[in-house]
């Protein structure tokens, strides 16, 4: 019998290894044959799945932002189904987007390089604004949940607040890439930065 190709795992498999080399060694070290062989199949398997290299970035951002995503979703759901306090179930979804292992180094590194060529390219820059706008739009709604239930004041202004969160995670992201996981506990300070909205108690 035909092998039976599973096209996503394909373009996915592509795309990843585009992400690691450009993890390594920025756009300068990238190119089909680099991939291909990264990848372990053909430079013509990749062209007849991305019709240029603006496909295959836009791609490989999207798939970087959505693995980044599902493993918030899965922090969330994990700690709602604990019962934990929402400023807690806040910071370990926001942990995913530090670079504190060698997956999500990968994953940072190539969101970073991707999102810096999206100043000049319309299809990347939308894939930003889209990644953005979900992001701020979780940490905001995660703001007014947290009111709702009395661990954030109520005269707080929600899209500030996520703003200042989001805005901190960034900047531990940075630090991180450049210092190192261990040269600090970006955990503990994201923490600080999470409870200076997060001030109430529970359910008060």
């Amino acid at each position: 019998m035909p092998r039976v190709v599973d096209h996503d795992q394909r373009r996915a498999q592509i795309a990843r290894a585009f992400q690691r080399l450009l993890a390594a060694e920025g756009f300068a070290g990238v190119s089909f044959a680099r991939v291909a062989t990264e990848a372990g199949v053909s430079v013509g398997l990749i062209q007849h799945y991305f019709t240029g290299k603006d496909a295959l970035l836009r791609f490989a951002y999207e798939d970087a932002v959505h693995r980044m995503s599902e493993r918030v979703r899965l922090r969330v759901r994990n700690g709602e189904a604990a019962g934990l306090p929402i400023a807690e179930v806040l910071l370990d979804s926001l942990a995913e987007l530090l670079p504190l292992d060698a997956e999500r180094e990968v994953e940072y590194r190539a969101r970073q390089g991707l999102q810096a060529q999206a100043l000049n390219h319309a299809g990347l820059a939308d894939v930003a604004r889209r990644a953005g706008g979900d992001i701020l739009g979780y940490v905001t709604r995660v703001v007014e949940d947290g009111m709702a239930h009395g661990e954030v004041e109520s005269d707080v202004d929600a899209v500030p607040a996520a703003r200042l969160i989001l805005a901190t995670t960034q900047g531990l992201a940075d630090q991180v890439a450049l210092s190192g996981p261990d040269a600090f506990s970006a955990r503990d300070v994201l923490g600080r930065a999470i409870a200076t909205v997060f001030t109430g108690s529970r359910d008060r």
